[in-house]
């Protein structure tokens, strides 16, 4: 069993991949493999609505320039993944945008390639708009007939500088009871 964790973050090792590092806890206490891929110092081009992952039906994006099509490939094959974002101007990064598009037409094209897989989404805010973000996050995962787990509240952690969200002790209470949710469906699920 493997759970891969996407910080969209432009910040490798900030808030967002401490939210995602603490989950991981929790699955590997499981026996869960974990995973963390890093979106920082990687450009993604958004989806070009060309349509051709629909007429090749290889689980794959025809940009071939960047990281998402590995992206993909360790979607498909994973039991559960995280998508994790910092607010950037109430909503997600660009570079998670432009994933969250293309990753979303891929699966779609190739039979729902991530269904009933398990997602969850994480985000780091400063103040507001964090809601905005999780919910572009799961609206992926509701949209590619997948399961999200819950958890004690939105899985969303306050902070702004690196290692805040460290401090936010009900945040990171909440990634841990999302962590061992996740693995209790996953299990589940196998």
């Amino acid at each position: 069993m493997k759970v891969i964790g996407i910080n969209g973050s432009s910040r490798r090792d900030g808030n967002t991949a401490s939210m995602i590092r603490k989950v991981f806890e929790e699955l590997d206490k499981e026996g869960i493999e974990t995973e963390l891929i890093q979106m920082a110092g990687h450009r993604v081009r958004g989806c070009t609505a060309c349509g051709r992952c629909a007429l090749n039906k290889d689980g794959r994006c025809v940009i071939e320039d960047d990281i998402v099509n590995g992206i993909i490939g360790k979607m498909a094959e994973a039991d559960g993944m995280i998508l994790g974002s910092p607010v950037y101007f109430s909503n997600v990064t660009p570079e998670m945008k432009a994933l969250i598009d293309r990753v979303g037409r891929v699966a779609r094209a190739n039979d729902y390639l991530l269904e009933r897989k398990v997602g969850a989404a994480v985000t780091a805010v400063r103040r507001g708009g964090a809601l905005s973000a999780f919910n572009a996050m799961n609206s992926l995962f509701l949209i590619e007939k997948m399961i999200v787990p819950g958890s004690t509240y939105w899985n969303l952690g306050i902070g702004r500088d690196p290692g805040d969200v460290e401090k936010d002790i009900e945040g990171m209470e909440n990634m841990k009871d999302l962590g061992r949710n996740m693995a209790w469906l996953i299990k589940k699920l196998k």
